[in-house]
């Protein structure tokens, strides 16, 4: 406050000494006029009253219509006027030609409009999150409203009229500037409207946001022609009008995301009323029953998502209107729909049965492994047939039967888990020989590739490896059946025996 006022006071001295100069110098009106357009420092300070003037009418005004602006707003009104100044800078270098006083001053005037139509739409946008909106705040948003379109209407017209009479010049831009902002107008004063009778009306609108989006909708479209129309215009005239790119970006983004919220809502509400199930008591109970979109409790008429949140469903139509996402976790709806109908891949047809024990497979290139796999497949298909077949039946209802059929089905069971453990006691057991197989035929693997390196060394390690098979075989005699950990053990000894021999091998010479 006080800068401002200093800037006030420092600017009316400095035009007041400019002003007294001049009548000093020349005694009279006119020249004195003249002699002040003619010279550049005090068109400098005349200019720097004429924005101090500007910057005290909008405080004014703003006092007027809004009172004390929020923080958001002002950083907003701060940010948006950073680009439309750059964007009339922009606008200078297309019509230097035209530079004069009252081009500036349009131009000033113009970029005044705009802030006050900034700040109209997000007092209007505030009027959803305020609970308690007063008399007088209704008062200045339709009084502005009505300023705004007035003058909109007059200077498109005046734009119009002198495109007409004189041909097209600047006046082409400052027209397609207020139809958007007459545009701007009409959207806020619908939004205000819809606003205004939800506040109204007792209970909640469930058809706001469908208004508001297809409001959105409409203006957006509109905005996207006058751009269209515009960048047409400006290019056959006079150049491409590099001030209008960001502007008509950002209408054609909005307007696309206007359109995209329009099908996926539609979507997103269609799947509600016929994928979603409705919440049982039951859910109800096992969870928190308040919505978070309304804050009211559930009793009826609620949708669960597939996220397993539940909803009113009035309140699911009108977020699903601005946004696809479940309120609680921000899901996809959409995509997990998407995912609830995607059909179930083909099953995969079900594998042919296993041939019998007596039934010979193809043979295979290796011999051994041939014997090792048919063995072990007639094993298993055994095993599997004998612990499929000992399986009891499912009991019936117990509450139904006597005491002795009681202990029958007991017994039964008891059988049926014997014969269990010993098919897995067997399965057990035919891992175990497997690897012992397969253990034997890598030492007959190694032991053939030293006995074709060294000859001399493979004998002396073969008559150790046959004495120690003797004493093993003789081992094996003394006992009279050998468990399949004791096979295990004596195979191992035996292929760490020939692996030590033919690692301690002197090299051949040359």
């Amino acid at each position: 406050m006080v800068r401002a006022t200093l800037v006030t006071a420092t600017s009316l001295v400095l035009t007041g000494a400019v002003v007294a100069h001049a009548y000093l110098l020349k005694h009279q009106f006119y020249p004195t006029v003249v002699y002040l357009t003619k010279s550049s420092p005090s068109m400098a300070v005349l200019y720097i009253q004429a924005f101090v003037l500007v910057f005290l009418l909008g405080k004014f005004m703003r006092k007027v219509f809004f009172g004390q602006l929020r923080a958001a707003e002002m950083e907003h009104l701060i940010e948006r006027s950073w680009y439309a100044v750059t964007e009339t800078c922009l606008a200078f270098t297309v019509f230097r030609d035209d530079f004069s006083p009252r081009f500036v001053a349009l131009f000033t005037l113009l970029l005044f409009l705009k802030c006050f139509h900034w700040l109209a739409e997000d007092r209007v946008d505030f009027m959803e999150r305020s609970p308690n909106i007063s008399w007088v705040f209704h008062m200045r948003v339709l009084s502005l409203m009505g300023l705004l379109g007035v003058l909109d209407f007059l200077f498109v017209n005046h734009a119009c009229h002198s495109i007409i009479t004189r041909g097209a010049s600047v006046q082409l831009v400052f027209g397609f500037e207020y139809a958007i902002l007459l545009t701007m107008v009409l959207t806020t004063l619908i939004k205000y409207v819809l606003h205004t009778i939800d506040l109204q009306s007792e209970n909640p609108w469930d058809n706001k946001a469908v208004y508001m989006l297809y409001t959105e909708l409409f203006t957006g479209f509109i905005k996207v022609l006058l751009y269209i129309a515009f960048m047409t215009i400006m290019i056959k005239v006079h150049t491409f009008p590099l001030f209008a790119i960001r502007p008509m970006y950002l209408a054609m983004r909005q307007f696309k995301k206007a359109v995209t919220d329009a099908i996926m809502s539609r979507r997103a509400i269609r799947n509600m009323n016929t994928l979603y199930p409705d919440a049982t008591p039951e859910d109800l109970q096992a969870s928190d029953n308040v919505c978070i979109i309304c804050r009211e409790e559930m009793v009826t008429g609620a949708k669960k998502l597939p996220c397993n949140h539940i909803f009113h469903s009035s309140c699911l139509r009108s977020w699903f209107q601005r946004q696809q996402t479940c309120p609680t976790c921000r899901m996809d709806v959409l995509r997990a729909s998407n995912n609830n109908q995607t059909p179930a891949p083909a099953q995969a047809p079900p594998p042919a049965p296993p041939a019998p024990a007596n039934a010979p497979p193809a043979p295979p290139a290796n011999g051994e492994t041939y014997l090792i796999s048919r063995h072990v497949s007639v094993t298993v298909y055994s095993v599997l047939s004998s612990l499929v077949s000992s399986m009891p039946p499912p009991p019936p209802s117990l509450s139904q039967l006597s005491e002795e059929e009681l202990r029958e089905l007991e017994a039964e069971g008891r059988r049926g888990l014997e014969a269990r453990l010993q098919c897995l006691q067997n399965i057990h057991t035919l891992l175990d020989a497997a690897m012992l197989n397969i253990h034997h035929y890598l030492t007959d693997q190694v032991s053939g590739a030293t006995v074709s390196s060294n000859q001399a060394d493979s004998t002396t390690s073969a008559s150790d490896t046959e004495r120690k098979e003797n004493i093993d075989e003789g081992a094996l005699e003394d006992d009279s059946e050998p468990n399949a950990a004791e096979l295990r053990r004596r195979r191992l000894r035996k292929l760490e025996t020939a692996t030590s021999s033919s690692s301690s091998l002197p090299p051949p010479d040359n």
